[in-house]
């Protein structure tokens, strides 16, 4: 009898270890679908022509953007301008948005590509990303709006804390 309930223990511990493995094979990331470019490591990764442009005040300094045609992306576009106090952290500028932007859990994803501006559910964090992403898949809960448009350092040389007025590029 010992021998059967150990060889059950093991058997779904197998079991369990296979489930898991598999579990990372059906794991959405930032990088899925995403058209991207990788030549320039100056330049956002991904790729986005069509859109919504957008500016984001940081001071004096402007960080031009493009919103994609996401559910959430659209929400936030209906609400421009808006302002979001975003604070400098090790890979992104990220803020809490006073009121949270609606999302589908279907466009919910893993990680993120230099340069995307992000809506993370977890937090309800307004969050624009612009180092990292190759380490960045340990992070759920982050839906992609769009990127920004202009080289990683123009946003990565900035620091401390601002209140960012996003709008609509003329």
């Amino acid at each position: 009898m010992k021998g059967r309930v150990r060889l059950s223990i093991s058997a779904v511990f197998l079991v369990m270890t296979s489930f898991l493995a598999t579990a990372d094979d059906f794991k959405v990331v930032a990088s899925d679908n995403a058209i991207m470019q990788q030549e320039d490591p100056a330049m956002p990764t991904r790729l986005l022509k069509d859109g919504t442009k957008i500016n984001m005040h940081f001071g004096n300094t402007v960080i031009p953007g493009i919103l994609n045609d996401s559910f959430t992306a659209q929400a936030l576009i209906e609400r421009l301008p808006i302002t979001v106090m975003v604070n400098r952290y090790s890979h992104d500028f990220c803020g809490v948005m006073d009121d949270p932007l609606p999302y589908r859990e279907e466009d919910e994803h893993f990680g993120w590509l230099n340069g995307d501006i992000d809506f993370a559910t977890d937090g309800n964090y307004f969050t624009i990303l612009f180092e990292d992403e190759e380490k960045s898949e340990i992070y759920g809960s982050q839906i992609n709006i769009g990127v920004i448009d202009c080289p990683l350092k123009n946003i990565s040389d900035l620091s401390g804390s601002y209140e960012v007025l996003i709008e609509l590029a003329n």
